[in-house]
């Protein structure tokens, strides 16, 4: 699969959040890295321990967001990714955030009241055991 326009991408991740709304269960998983496969690193010295962090000039960034299906459901898995060039990251990062706190808010928190019950019961026991 090919990289989508960012416009796309952003069209297609708020009809992923949007898609996640109704649903009792569920992630979205977002990530960022950046692109280095088109730049020869610098060679490390012991002035610069970790050449790649200054590299010579900007790299781009790839975005990445899935909805997190399993092996089991891999056919409903919906794989979305963009490429970021460096001069465009300001405006882009901006609607990103826009996009993802919208869709977010649509989310269902998770209910951690179970876990809570059973580590209190765990520690209330560790405490009035032998």
């Amino acid at each position: 699969m090919g990289h989508l326009s960012n416009d796309e991408f952003f069209t297609k991740l708020t009809e992923l959040f949007e898609a996640r709304k109704g649903s009792d269960h569920g992630s979205i998983v977002l990530v960022q890295k950046r692109l280095s496969h088109d730049q020869p690193l610098p060679e490390s010295t012991s002035d610069t321990i970790f050449p790649d962090l200054h590299p010579p000039r900007p790299m781009p960034v790839l975005i990445r967001a899935t909805n997190a299906k399993g092996k089991e459901r891999r056919k409903d898995k919906i794989k979305l990714s963009t490429v970021v060039e460096p001069d465009s990251l300001p405006a882009f990062f901006e609607r990103y955030a826009e996009v993802c706190k919208s869709g977010m808010t649509t989310l269902k928190p998770r209910d951690r009241s179970k876990r809570k019950g059973k580590a209190k019961k765990r520690k209330g026991a560790a405490a009035t055991g032998p």
